[in-house]
């Protein structure tokens, strides 16, 4: 029997999303690089392997950019360039609450203590959390994209639990990733709810404790977690 006294949440895709308009940030890249436009922003999302890199985000970006430059026979173009005109045009605070995020997030707070882990580096993701007006929010902060190992590794988890001076078997992780969220805390010993963007999303392979399909009916599966 599990008893939760501590919450953590995933911050993209999760507690927030992304205001801006993708399609005006791959055409601003063009523009900013000098490159004649080619290809659509789903294609280079579709070229993207991973999680960004966030010690190498132009690197990672170029990456891409070299699969949808080949795609379209346009072997000549200059990709770091286009990389770099991506990263120039993306704006770290648009971002608003996922809808349910602050109701989960309320609900969390009055069930015990609130932490945040997070993939993305403390420079990208501490704009975000204060655009959320969220600086206060959390009694920990994990910006995994500092450390040595992301998740799905365990350490993010760790030094989390660690701050808190809670046991794994005493937390619940809210993420929208099946391979981050969902592996990485169960395999650091967390309960993992997981927050499907979609209604038919397929969890095959993978075996959360909780679909999460609301963000504000959480406090249904804090209640319902030591029963």
């Amino acid at each position: 029997m599990h008893t939760i006294s501590a919450t953590l949440f995933d911050l993209d895709g999760t507690l927030c999303r992304n205001d801006q308009d993708t399609a005006a940030i791959y055409a601003s890249a063009f523009e900013v690089a000098g490159v004649a436009p080619f290809g659509e922003p789903a294609d280079l999302w579709e070229a993207l392997s991973g999680p960004p890199d966030p010690n190498d985000e132009v690197g990672y970006l170029a990456a891409g950019y070299d699969v949808v430059a080949a795609k379209y026979g346009r072997q000549a173009v200059d990709t770091t360039a286009l990389a770099r005109g991506f990263a120039q045009t993306v704006d770290w605070s648009a971002v608003s609450f996922q809808p349910g995020a602050k109701q989960a997030l309320a609900d969390a707070t009055a069930h015990g203590q609130v932490g945040l882990v997070t993939n993305g580096p403390s420079r990208r993701q501490a704009v975000k959390v204060e655009a959320l007006g969220l600086t206060d929010a959390f009694d920990v902060i994990v910006y995994a994209g500092d450390m040595p190992r992301r998740k799905p590794h365990r350490d993010p988890f760790d030094r989390a639990l660690a701050a808190l001076d809670v046991p794994p078997d005493a937390a619940l992780h809210v993420g929208d990733s099946l391979e981050y969220d969902v592996v990485g805390a169960q395999r650091a010993g967390l309960l993992a709810a997981w927050y499907p963007h979609t209604e038919t999303a397929d969890s095959t392979g993978y075996d959360p404790d909780y679909i999460l399909h609301r963000l504000d009916s959480l406090d249904a599966i804090l209640a319902d977690v030591g029963r």
